[in-house]
């Protein structure tokens, strides 16, 4: 753990917030957010079962970035289409998910320096090796020297031959990717623990593989969410926090974490804004 040190020195405040539709625009997720006491929030670029994105508002952006500067909103997480399959067996399917991400990217130095996470993908069909092989293609065709943003590969549940959920699957693509400097991890922790990793009796272990495989440098940001399911199911259903088999007291300590205290959180809990709201204050309380 000692690598992590260096990150949350002198940190003190918890950085929270919960996914949030774009639908009205940059600066009304920015107001939702700070009326349920968050100081981030992560969004889907576009329709998440689909393709199409509104039109960049540039005044929209402008009074976005203003407001944030004055209510402490430094870095936010947009999150990709769960369309996207970089290692689909479709060629259709692939090829879809490399023009929306390049878009993306394009999209997102409108408002630069911040996180794009997105499900790595994976294929049934074939072996883990291969879909590896086929994500790494695609990141290499689509980062840019130029670009600000940070392309965040997530930790999966692995089901549906899935690459993520192992940590060494998120390795093997990152060490394949030319321009790795773009490149971080978002670890969600009902996904973590529906691949079988222990965070509530062995969340210390779960890190030092994660540093062994990747490096704690990596990690930028954390969903944070509970989980319907036993340890290892590999099925992905999310549950509000402290109603699921991971449970408050757990999530809560992850927050709190030496190697993660210094993160964004994002809640991903089937909720509503008052639901959000009292995740957010109760986690607050909690955090030390």
């Amino acid at each position: 753990m000692a690598r992590a040190a260096s990150f949350v020195e002198g940190y003190r405040h918890l950085t929270i917030g919960c996914h949030l539709s774009i639908s009205k625009g940059y600066l009304k997720m920015a107001q939702a957010a700070v009326s349920i006491d968050a100081n981030t929030f992560q969004f889907f670029t576009r329709n998440p079962r689909g393709g199409a994105a509104k039109a960049i508002d540039h005044k929209d952006i402008d009074a976005f970035a203003a407001y944030c500067a004055g209510q402490g909103i430094h870095r936010v997480l947009a999150h990709a289409p769960y369309t996207l399959n970089l290692a689909s067996a479709n060629e259709q399917v692939r090829s879809f998910a490399f023009e929306v991400l390049a878009d993306d990217l394009l999209r997102m130095e409108h408002t630069p320096h911040q996180m794009y996470n997105l499900h790595p993908g994976g294929n049934s069909r074939q072996g883990i090796a291969e879909s590896i092989e086929q994500i790494a293609e695609v990141l290499n065709a689509v980062l840019s020297p130029e670009q600000t943003t940070t392309v965040l590969l997530e930790t999966m549940a692995g089901k549906g031959g899935e690459v993520g959920a192992s940590f060494c699957d998120l390795a093997q693509v990152i060490e394949r990717v030319e321009l790795d400097g773009h490149l971080g991890v978002c670890l969600d922790t009902c996904h973590v623990w529906d691949a079988g990793y222990d965070i509530v009796n062995g969340l210390d272990g779960a890190l030092e593989e994660f540093d062994r495989s990747i490096g704690l440098e990596r990690l930028q940001a954390v969903h944070l969410n509970d989980s319907l399911n036993e340890r290892g199911s590999h099925k992905d259903r999310h549950a509000k926090i402290g109603a699921g088999r991971i449970g408050f007291e757990a999530l809560a300590a992850i927050t709190n974490h030496p190697a993660l205290r210094h993160l964004p959180f994002y809640l991903e809990t089937p909720n509503e804004l008052p639901g959000y709201a009292d995740e957010i204050s109760r986690l607050r309380a909690r955090y030390t």
